[in-house]
């Protein structure tokens, strides 16, 4: 059997699921399985993934009612665990694509620093176009080291290689938007050490077409208690660092639900609410979340307020620089 397993949800991507099959079928490591769930999609990517299969024996394809990507992905996982003996599962996006040597340099890095979990750097692009991955040495840190810097890449389930075992416990949330937000996090602080292959290995698409990038929905908020839960975890077991990280983002993605919303002309109490519980966060995380260094989140939270205090401190500045001309 194959050594990794790669596990692709599909839906609503037809013209960019070549480009994603192919950069995988083309890798320089080639002991792998490509699993291909294609979740209901209405569009022609099934027959795509099934003419793959004719193509390739390393591909396998699975056809289901629309469940979202956390219940494809769960689909994938499942799978590999009851037909495969793969030692490790990597996740890839459709509508992304990865560098041929994105497999090789991944299971290099675990091989070389004997983790259950590696990751890669990205590039985010909004073009076809691919530019050539940055190589840089390789690494292990902890994953509160990780976190702390590379807060979104700690979050996001791709771009990493997880042994088998990371998933005997755990599985993607169905049902819910930001499923990454509520599960990646806690595959890596299972352990002491992650290895990083410090270049960039996975395109990631910023589809505008997207779950992520379409206008507001109520799912958005569904982030918001990812990040209640990642507060709660990380202060439960003292990781003093990712506890305040998390408490920064909490409030960053509080704020840029508001904003979304004053560009929606209705939704009025659920702005009030936000508004509110903005206000209420910033009182409880005063010490995580100061002025003089989280001034945008007071911007949200108190506009007018703001604005006072930064004309009346240009104004004091001006006085001062005055006397002391």
């Amino acid at each position: 059997m194959a050594k990794i397993s790669v596990i692709v949800p599909v839906y609503k991507v037809e013209q960019y699921l070549r480009r994603c099959v192919d950069s995988i079928l083309s890798q320089t490591f080639s002991d792998f399985e490509l699993i291909l769930i294609d979740d209901g999609s209405p569009d022609r990517c099934g027959e795509i993934c099934d003419e793959y299969k004719q193509r390739d024996d390393r591909v396998v394809v699975i056809h289901q009612s629309n469940g979202g990507l956390s219940a494809a992905r769960n689909t994938g996982i499942a799978w590999c665990f009851d037909k495969s003996n793969s030692n490790w599962f990597t996740f890839i996006d459709s509508d992304d694509w990865v560098h041929p040597k994105y497999l090789e340099d991944l299971l290099h890095a675990v091989q070389k620093y004997q983790t259950k979990v590696s990751i890669c750097e990205f590039y985010e692009t909004i073009d076809e176009g691919a530019e050539i991955a940055e190589y840089g040495k390789e690494e292990v840190v902890t994953p509160e080291e990780f976190y702390d810097k590379n807060r979104i890449n700690a979050t996001v389930a791709w771009g990493k290689l997880y042994n088998r075992e990371c998933f005997e416990k755990i599985r993607f949330p169905q049902g819910r938007l930001h499923e990454d937000e509520f599960t990646t996090y806690k595959i890596l602080f299972q352990y002491s050490y992650i290895a990083i292959a410090k270049k960039k290995l996975y395109y990631y698409f910023r589809n505008n077409q997207s779950i992520m990038h379409m206008t507001w929905s109520d799912k958005r908020l569904d982030a918001l208690e990812a990040h209640k839960e990642q507060i709660h975890f990380f202060m439960e077991r003292g990781f003093h660092r990712a506890y305040l990280r998390s408490v920064r983002a909490y409030v960053g993605a509080i704020c840029n639900n508001c904003e979304l919303l004053e560009k929606e002309k209705s939704h009025y109490e659920l702005k009030k609410k936000l508004k509110e519980e903005l206000r209420i966060s910033l009182k409880m995380y005063r010490k995580e979340v100061p002025f003089n260094e989280c001034r945008w989140a007071y911007v949200v939270a108190y506009p007018k307020f703001t604005r006072f205090y930064s004309f009346a401190e240009r104004l004091i500045k001006g006085i001062w620089r005055r006397i002391h001309v």
